[in-house]
């Protein structure tokens, strides 16, 4: 074993050793970071505070990857394990081992550093709130099957399927049968995406598992329920394909909408006598975000949503009905120059974030208010910069823990032109 403290030949560390770590700070996506023998170490399942016999799993000149093997002594941020799957070894809840506070301070410091790093920023106007309940609080999820059919999560870094327990992201009653020991079973090398309704509907169906970074939206099998499902949101209830997207967290739709409309609002001021307003809701799914920036512009308001996604954007909603709304079935940076200039957008792009073509397309609009939503730290921070080098800077921006339990979170930031970066 190489001991850190007593340092040693560059070459000594390779891969399948093990090491002994103390973990001083935390990496973006959910791994610790320490030192050995002069090289950076990342460390899937440990915490900063934490000493731990780590076996390396990756070996490079410039740093190191591993794996930890045991907690020598643990971290004062560590409490009991939220998460039975995760103890087990899977891959949904990589915090499951912090208490909850620790889990905030971490998530905010991460994005703080990403916002620094990548985005040149120091903020100075950031609350952080988590969304309530931290537990059961996924109402959508997809899961792998393994050769023998049972359905589960997958293994940390791994295709294996840990199927004997489940998760604890789930609302109550949606994977009762699927996973567990007592279990149905499916058909092997399937993906099941099991989603529950406002209304208590339980909708099951399978679907070809995805590449890498993408997502099925074809439903193969219906195997419960309609294929479509419905949630409420402010008195707008929206149909679907269960395969679309739409948010996770059963408080998330409400919670986002809320600041959408309260900080357009106050941006745009009073706007009576003004000419109907346009607004762009830019990845917009279903439509969730359009009664709230349609509210926030007024009763005259066109609203232009665009999304890729044939599942989302090829179902009307009726709920929309009231608003003057046109749907565009289109990737969003081939749409911009279509669209007629805005007064307020709102987009709420996937993980890698919108990037510098489509911030620059929206800021040439010349929109008045931006509400933009980050699902990455580092992406989000890298398209704060590209908002910045357009002319924008942030008013307002919230850190919400919308992913208890693991190392993701939701970042909403209101951009204004000529404001003061951070």
């Amino acid at each position: 074993m190489t001991n850190t403290e007593t340092g040693g030949d560059l070459g000594a560390v390779e891969l399948g050793t093990t090491v002994r770590v103390r973990i001083e700070r935390m990496a973006h996506g959910g791994e610790g970071i320490g030192t050995v023998d002069g090289r950076v170490i990342f460390v899937a399942g440990a915490f900063p505070g934490d000493t731990a016999e780590v076996r390396v799993t990756k070996a490079k000149r410039s740093f190191l990857r591993g794996q930890v093997e045991k907690i020598i002594e643990p971290s004062d941020m560590r409490g009991p394990w939220r998460c039975e799957a995760a103890r087990h070894g899977a891959g949904c809840c990589d915090y499951a081992a912090l208490t909850p506070q620790a889990e905030l301070q971490l998530k905010e410091e991460v994005l703080r550093d990403q916002l620094a790093r990548i985005g040149g920023l120091t903020v100075d106007n950031l609350t952080v709130t988590a969304l309530e309940p931290d537990s059961q609080w996924r109402t959508r999820t997809r899961l792998g099957v393994d050769a023998q059919g049972r359905a589960g999560v997958r293994r940390l870094g791994s295709h294996e399927i840990v199927s004997e327990v489940a998760c604890s992201q789930p609302v109550e009653g949606l994977l009762e049968g699927i996973v567990g020991s007592d279990s149905r079973t499916f058909r092997p090398g399937a993906e099941v995406v099991a989603v529950m309704g406002d209304d208590g509907q339980r909708h099951v169906v399978e679907t070809r598992k995805a590449s890498r970074g993408r997502r099925t939206e074809r439903i193969d099998k219906a195997l419960e329920g309609p294929s479509e499902v419905s949630h409420t949101v402010a008195g707008h209830t929206f149909t679907f394909p269960v395969t679309a997207f739409w948010q996770a967290h059963r408080r998330a739709p409400e919670a986002y909408s809320e600041r959408i409309e309260r900080w357009l609002s106050e941006a745009l001021g009073n706007r009576e006598g003004d000419k109907p307003q346009v607004g762009w809701d830019l990845y917009g799914g279903v439509g969730l975000f359009v009664p709230p920036l349609a509210t926030a512009l007024g009763e005259r308001a066109k609203i232009y949503s665009v999304d890729a996604s044939h599942a989302a954007t090829d179902t009307p909603q009726p709920c929309l009905e009231p608003y003057d709304v046109v749907v565009r079935g289109s990737r969003v940076e081939r749409c911009l120059g279509t669209l007629p200039a805005p007064q307020a957008v709102v987009l709420d792009p996937p993980r890698t974030g919108a990037g510098a073509d489509v911030v620059h397309g929206i800021a040439q609009a010349g929109p008045r208010a931006v509400v933009h939503i980050g699902c990455d730290p580092a992406t989000f921070a890298r398209d704060l910069r590209a908002w910045g080098e357009n002319g924008y800077g942030v008013a307002k921006m919230e850190l919400i823990n919308a992913f208890p339990g693991t190392h993701h979170s939701e970042v909403m930031a209101l951009l204004i032109p000529g404001e003061r970066r951070g």
